[in-house]
């Protein structure tokens, strides 16, 4: 099943547990669609089912905001119109919201306040990063849909320069298949003309347009004509991105697609292949533009993502590259590049956690160790930067022997013999994750001699250490308590370093 099914479902659980459901849709078109697919569906249960958006006169808009306050309506499908003040529910139970990531951080902040207590179920293909990191870091649950619907095919993607003559054959293709197609141009002042140039590259088609600029009853008239199998080719603007089920039009041509976003293209894209027919996406840029680099990434990657569920994948990249957003504002970027992914995450578990009332998972990788060691993964070892990236995390993630073999040994099997600074760092990985054990929160060094900072450090458990580097090693307990160790010429100061924590571990292990 996909999200809408998922919805559908719940909205059915609510109603039938004696409580009222609002779905909330970002446009007309797609309000319109859930609200004839609810018809449908529960026709059978004698449900009311009302509609709020421009399509509904307003005196059809009186009698369904009364049958809400009544309780007689116990299922509201609207787009924005569902925020307004004279919006009243006798008994509302879910409130369900499709496309989230086209609702502002306004429109949801004011739905959380106006339902406060209720449930609330956001769907969406591709996430706003803020929206995601609030689920991947637990402020809210979430769930992923992994496999197709039933008989669901992947499409068939192609990224190319455009060529009149690949285009015209594939609608021809996709109309002597008794298919429809789409065929994007977004700009109104010349869809006109494309429309007319299409209908030349297919003779005999039957060619319709739509844009935002018509009327509510002009889209709706042109829709219904595509349902209905009367319209051959849809030359459109973006209209169609959102959620529309069309499941007879398979085949699908973007102009200039290197002008859109990365999670529009894929929203597009969707729109086709929603039967079992095989369907087939053409993204065109002009003949003999370069490209920037941002595009060619961003049409590159709608290349690569092709099967089920890559919209949680595409979010997740975008979720990288802007940042996380500021949960308490409005704000969809965050300042990632400044604190960092892996510390921000952190910070916010620790805030939750406290939240809660829960204790903060120790963390393992509370030392800062800075001393003079080659600790670093080399550009001609590893040349690809994500490549470098997942190996570092993998190192920081050590916190056994075991742990640094089996990251060793993958190193070796992808990128040959691993070279000293990169032993030099799981070494360093491995003595941060002894030194938190034992209680030392900073390692530095001056000139010859370590410096151990540690608010543990007790005379009578270290008595050993002290006896076996004798005349080499300083006990200070100043306002901030360290353990000085001086290395000697030709000793390394990472072997020194880890000599002296897994002694203090043995001491701390002989005293408990």
């Amino acid at each position: 099943v996909g999200k809408t099914e998922v919805a559908l479902r719940a909205a059915f659980k609510c109603v039938m547990g004696g409580k009222q459901c609002a779905i909330l849709a970002p446009t007309t078109l797609l309000a319109w669609q859930h609200y004839n697919t609810a018809l449908a569906r529960m026709e059978p249960f004698q449900f009311t089912i009302g509609l709020l958006s421009r399509f509904r006169t307003p005196k059809q808009q009186q009698a369904t905001l009364k049958g809400l306050a009544a309780g007689s309506v116990d299922l509201v499908v609207g787009t924005h119109r569902l925020l307004s003040q004279d919006v009243k529910f006798k008994d509302l139970g879910l409130v369900i919201i499709d496309e989230e990531q086209r609702f502002g951080v306004k429109h949801k902040e004011k739905l959380k306040e106006a339902f406060l207590g209720v449930d609330m179920l956001t769907l969406s293909a591709t996430p706003i990063p803020r929206t995601l990191n609030m689920a991947m870091s637990g402020i809210r649950d979430m769930s992923t849909i992994e496999e197709p619907p039933f008989e669901r095919q992947p499409i068939e993607t192609y990224v190319m320069e455009y060529d009149e003559g690949i285009v015209a054959e594939a609608l021809k293709k996709e109309l002597a298949r008794g298919g429809q197609a789409y065929y994007l141009h977004n700009r109104v002042e010349s869809i006109e003309s494309c429309a007319a140039h299409v209908a030349k590259m297919a003779p005999g088609a039957r060619v319709g347009v739509a844009h935002g600029k018509m009327t509510e009853e002009q889209i709706s008239k042109v829709w219904q004509q595509l349902l209905n199998g009367e319209i051959d080719i849809l030359v459109c603007t973006t209209l169609i991105e959102t959620g529309i089920d069309v499941r007879n039009c398979n085949t699908l041509v973007i102009e200039n697609a290197d002008r859109m976003g990365l999670a529009q293209l894929y929203q597009i894209r969707g729109r086709v292949g929603r039967s079992g027919r095989k369907a087939y996406a053409y993204f065109t840029f002009q003949r003999d533009k370069v490209l920037t680099d941002i595009a060619a990434k961003r049409l590159s990657a709608i290349r690569e993502f092709t099967s089920f569920g890559s919209g949680f994948r595409i979010a997740m990249r975008d979720l990288q590259i802007r940042g996380a957003g500021n949960l308490l504002g409005q704000s969809q970027h965050g300042h990632m590049a400044a604190v960092g992914y892996e510390l921000y995450m952190k910070m916010l578990g620790q805030a939750l956690a406290e939240a809660k009332g829960e204790a903060p998972a120790p963390d393992k990788s509370d030392c800062l160790i800075d001393i003079t060691v080659d600790a670093y993964i080399p550009e001609n070892y590893i040349p690809e930067a994500s490549g470098r990236i997942e190996a570092y995390k993998r190192i920081a993630a050590v916190s056994t022997p075991e742990d640094a073999a089996d990251v060793l040994d993958e190193l070796i099997d992808r990128y040959g013999d691993v070279p000293p600074s990169v032993s030099g760092l799981i070494d360093v990985s491995l003595a941060r994750v002894t030194a938190a054990r034992v209680g030392v929160y900073e390692v530095g060094q001056k000139g010859e001699n370590l410096i151990l900072y540690s608010d543990r450090l007790n005379p009578q458990k270290l008595r050993p250490l002290l006896t076996d580097l004798t005349g080499r090693i300083t006990l200070n307990a100043s306002a901030k308590p360290y353990l000085s160790v001086r290395v000697k010429t030709g000793e390394k100061p990472l072997d020194i370093l880890r000599m002296t924590l897994e002694k203090m571990d043995e001491a701390d292990k002989t005293a408990g």
